[in-house]
């Protein structure tokens, strides 16, 4: 079940998450896009043509009047993944090039 939101094209899921409606695209995924490239709408939508501009525009003013609430998820995740990589240890890879001398 989702429940409409004042934007078009998106849409909360029971996970709580916005959502483009009829995709399997998170509006942060959008967002980061922009946040992590610095890419406007055009060359957003360059990169991902199944979307359009409005979709994208409809993402990134959710995410910008949502800014602080979503900056915690993304922050979250990435304190999520530091803990995992710490969990995982050194891989083979890095053991070898450590061996080798090539890494510290």
């Amino acid at each position: 079940m989702s429940t409409p939101t004042a934007y078009p094209h998106i849409e909360k899921r029971q996970d709580g998450k916005a959502w483009l409606i009829g995709t399997q695209i998170k509006v942060l995924e959008v967002a980061l896009d922009r946040i992590a490239y610095h890419w406007d709408g055009d060359e957003i939508q360059r990169q991902h043509p199944h979307l359009t501009l409005g979709q994208i525009y409809s993402c990134l003013a959710y995410y910008y009047d949502h800014q602080a609430e979503l900056d915690q998820v993304i922050e979250e995740q990435l304190q999520s993944i530091k803990r995992l990589r710490a969990q995982q240890g050194e891989s083979a890879l890095q053991a070898k090039l450590k061996a080798k001398g090539l890494a510290s």
